[in-house]
């Protein structure tokens, strides 16, 4: 599976119902930074019932 924004491979991949859509590193980092920055990082964690490990 290749990025969703460029042509390298995809090292993540987010699935929803069937539909899969892949990000390369970078790219990855730049969405969760953005999701970050706009306090949604913190309704996604709740969605996906993120553990931390301490």
């Amino acid at each position: 599976m290749n990025c969703h924004y460029c042509d390298r491979e995809a090292a993540f991949a987010a699935d929803s119902d069937g539909l899969k859509v892949g990000l390369c590193e970078d790219h990855f980092r730049e969405r969760l930074q953005e999701l970050a920055e706009a306090d949604g990082l913190e309704t996604l964690k709740e969605q996906v019932d993120v553990d931390r490990a301490e």
